[in-house]
Parts: C-alpha cells; structure tokens; sequence
C-alpha cells in the first residue's frame, strides 16, 4: 500500500460499541512482540490487565457498576439484574499538549510527521520523567531494556500504509483509525446520532482543545470522563512554563515571608537585650 500524507493521523475510539473482547489488546502485543505481564486473579473484575504499562500499550476498562442498597446504579439497564458495565480500549492519547515531550531531557520522545507523539528507543536514558508527568498514566517502564515504552501508533505500519494492529483487529470497529480531520466529522455524527436515541450523557473526550490542547486519540464517552478515570476538562490543563501571575504570586509570597522573618528576628533580638538590661530586684 501507498504510504499515508504527513497529517495528522489518530484514533476514534467509540466506546459505546465496545464489546471488551480483547482483541486490541492481543493485536498490539503481537505486532510490537510485548510480553504483556504476568497474570494475576484479581477476584473483583473482569479486567485482569489492569493499566497502561510498558507491556500493556492498550487496555480494555471494564467499568462494572453495580447497585448500591436501594437498587439505584448510574446506568441502569434492564439485563444483568440492574449491573451496568461500561467499556474502553484506552491508549494513549498523543496529546497535542503533550506534558512527557516538555520534561523529556534528551529529546527522545518526538512529534512524528503523523503528529503523533514517539519514544526513540535510541535517546532515551531511562529516566522516567515522562512517566511522572504523563496525567493519563499511560508510559511504562521496561526493566530489561532500561527505557520507557508506550503506544507508537503503529508507526512502522503507517510508514509502510498499513493501519495500526489494534484497529485491524477490532471487530465492531469501536476502534476507527484515519486522518484526525475525517475522524472528527465521524464522531460528531455518531454523538448526534446516540443523543436522537436518547443517551444524554454521551459526549465526545478529546474532540477539541479543551483537553490538553486536543487528542490526536480521542474518545466516545457514554458517562462523565471521571467515570472512566479521566481528567475533566476543568483540570486537563497543561502547566505553562511561562506562567507570569504564578511567578509574581510566588516571589510576592517570598518576598513576604523574609519581611515576616526578619521582624520576627528583629524582635526576638529586643526582647532578648530588654531582658539582659533589667536591673534585678
């Protein structure tokens, strides 16, 4: 296949159509030879994966909301005794804002021609500021090979015009793939389709800027963000460097506190000679 144009190419991951199946997830480890980690019974979930990590780069949610005393759930569903379960394939969300490419010290992760955002395996040293500064949790960190690994895009494919593995695999297509302009006409049919159905609470994640600048991976929730662990639009903010009333709020607090610390020791030095001074009775 040809290769694709040099734009921006992303995800739309449309939840409500997803099945939790896995396939994604398998997909992705077999392209990128993860060894995924190892398993473990949780004993309170269907979701044994758990989180994004260095051998997990696609993680299916499995949001099971179940009934408090009174029979009442978020989503209440007439199947499954009134349990409501919610799905997503999360994954990095290369970020147009992306907070690990702004502490990175080496320059290893890089904007790629797709606008995508990709760890060089080559400069990175290992030091895991990505990992810290990442809101979404998404960057891991490879033991063995000392350096810390992440959801390319499936960039050796889109060079070869090849789709990412997680796409191809999906069988409902909850995972569509292409050129972020053309997924956003996309979802915002789908969103209003779901609202004509009724599904109030449907609403797109990462469509616009409001979300750290815009997500190149962006997402169909059926409930609020937080429901599915993500930061609202309210927080998902990236720290500026240059931050101008934040740099005056902090030197006017220092500029305070050394006022109140000298007067303190001005005055603790007078009581202190008052006290040598007095005559004794």
């Amino acid at each position: 296949m040809a290769a694709f144009q040099e734009r921006p190419m992303g995800f739309f991951t449309d939840t409500s159509i997803c099945i939790g199946c896995k396939a994604c997830e398998v997909a992705c480890k077999e392209w990128n030879q993860l060894q995924g980690d190892p398993a473990k019974f949780t004993a309170d979930s269907y979701d044994n994966t758990g989180q994004l990590d260095a051998q997990n780069w696609r993680h299916v949610q499995f949001i099971e909301q179940v009934p408090d005393n009174n029979g009442v759930v978020f989503n209440p569903t007439p199947i499954a005794g009134g349990q409501a379960w919610l799905m997503m394939s999360d994954v990095c969300k290369h970020c147009k804002n992306a907070s690990c490419m702004e502490v990175c010290p080496t320059n290893a992760l890089m904007r790629t021609e797709y606008d995508t955002v990709y760890i060089q395996n080559d400069v990175c040293n290992g030091c895991r500021n990505c990992i810290s500064a990442c809101p979404y949790g998404v960057i891991g960190f490879n033991e063995e090979k000392g350096i810390a690994q992440k959801c390319t895009l499936c960039y050796d494919r889109l060079q070869g015009g090849l789709q990412p593995a997680c796409a191809k695999a999906c069988p409902t297509e909850s995972i569509k793939f292409g050129y972020v302009d053309d997924l956003h006409k996309v979802a915002d049919d789908r969103l209003a389709n779901l609202q004509k159905q009724g599904y109030a609470k449907a609403q797109l994640y990462g469509r616009d800027e409001k979300v750290y600048g815009g997500l190149n991976a962006f997402f169909l929730l059926m409930d609020k963000p937080e429901v599915y662990k993500l930061p609202n639009a309210e927080n998902a903010t990236l720290p500026s460097r240059n931050n101008l009333p934040g740099y005056v709020g902090g030197v006017a607090t220092a500029v305070v506190g050394l006022i109140a610390g000298l007067l303190a020791f001005r005055n603790g030095r007078m009581n202190s000679n008052n006290n040598n001074t007095t005559t004794p009775n």
